[in-house]
């Protein structure tokens, strides 16, 4: 059965706000769904082609679209923007999401997305930059800095790893030598800076503008 069948077969039995209740009819065979779903109703917030899909296979699927930019985000002060950042990731289909820093995060903000999304933790600037020479990636940083080139002149790499730092202080010294390029967000009003994760949904649409199909 095809999604617009399965939109069809569940369209009555739609529950308040977004969520299907219990399949209607004959049940699919296909392995990537999950008859606890099946039988219950899928209430999680996704996208309707993942309706009843067990979670492993959404993650899956996701793999092979993935795109080939990467975020990160420096986590010294337990930042609370993390999880709307890990959030932005997964509806902007980032490869992976990259913690640096202290391991534990606030995820309320992230509203289990983060268990579609890839997340690596880096205990220190250094192992993070090591990982990304490794992987032959290239550190944008994303901060109002001297020198920075504002986002819609600046050369966006595609295969690139986007690195934001936290709310107030922004990104460390370290961080900053650590990248090829400084990039920033024009800004029209009288306050210096933006919400952290804020600014990480504009670059990573920005992105998105240029290279997603």
């Amino acid at each position: 059965m095809d999604d617009a069948q399965a939109g069809s077969a569940t369209q009555d039995s739609a529950q308040p706000g977004y969520g299907v209740g219990p399949w209607q009819g004959e049940w699919p065979e296909e392995a990537h769904y999950d008859p606890e779903l099946l039988a219950h109703g899928d209430t999680r917030n996704v996208i309707d082609r993942y309706r009843y899909w067990r979670m492993e296979a959404i993650v899956a699927d996701l793999d092979l679209q993935r795109h080939p930019f990467h975020v990160a985000i420096e986590n010294w002060q337990h930042d609370m923007n993390i999880g709307s950042i890990v959030r932005s990731a997964n509806a902007f289909l980032a490869d992976t999401v990259h913690i640096i820093g202290r391991r534990r995060w606030n995820k309320r903000g992230a509203m289990v997305t983060d268990r579609y999304q890839h997340v690596l933790h880096h205990e220190t600037v250094e192992a993070f930059a090591a990982w990304a020479a490794d992987a032959g990636i290239p550190i944008i940083a994303v901060d109002n800095v001297d020198g920075a080139v504002p986002v819609d002149r600046a050369e966006l790499p595609e295969c690139c790893v986007l690195l934001f730092g936290q709310e107030g202080p922004g990104l460390s010294d370290e961080a900053l030598a650590a990248a090829s390029a400084h990039i920033e967000i024009t800004q029209y009003g009288s306050t210096r800076s933006i919400n952290a994760s804020a600014a990480a949904a504009v670059i990573m649409y920005e992105w998105c503008r240029r290279y997603a199909a």
